[in-house]
């Protein structure tokens, strides 16, 4: 499913969480509208490595970040290939990997920075 956020289209893999399309649009939207701090869905996730990426990102909390040699750190891997799991997240947005920085700055993005700060900002309002 596409959803679209600071006019960028977000490809986001429905069949992935447990929710109705009504349902994740709705949640995505009341998350931009800033009426929403968390996702209520379910993520299919296996066991490979960038799934345990992906488990690690989801325990980030709303307005937080953490680097990603912090979470390279936690799994025993790199910074590289933490970032380069982030790029493979299907479900953006709901799996935070906005909330992923570089240490020297904000990092890179699956879809643009502009959307990364974006977010980042969004967050940063309480």
């Amino acid at each position: 499913m596409e959803i679209r956020i600071n006019k960028e289209a977000v490809d986001i893999r429905e069949s992935l969480l447990d929710k109705s399309s009504e349902e994740i649009r709705k949640q995505v939207r009341q998350y931009l509208d800033k009426e929403r701090t968390w996702f209520n869905f379910e993520v299919e996730l296996s066991k490979d490595f960038t799934d345990q990426v992906l488990r690690e990102i989801q325990a980030i909390p709303y307005g937080s970040t953490k680097t990603y040699g912090e979470i390279a750190d936690n799994i025993d891997s790199s910074a590289i290939a933490v970032g380069q799991a982030c790029g493979r997240n299907p479900v953006p947005v709901i799996i935070p990997c906005h909330r992923v920085i570089s240490a020297n700055g904000l990092g890179g993005y699956k879809y643009s920075s502009k959307l990364k700060k974006y977010l980042l900002d969004l967050e940063s309002f309480e």
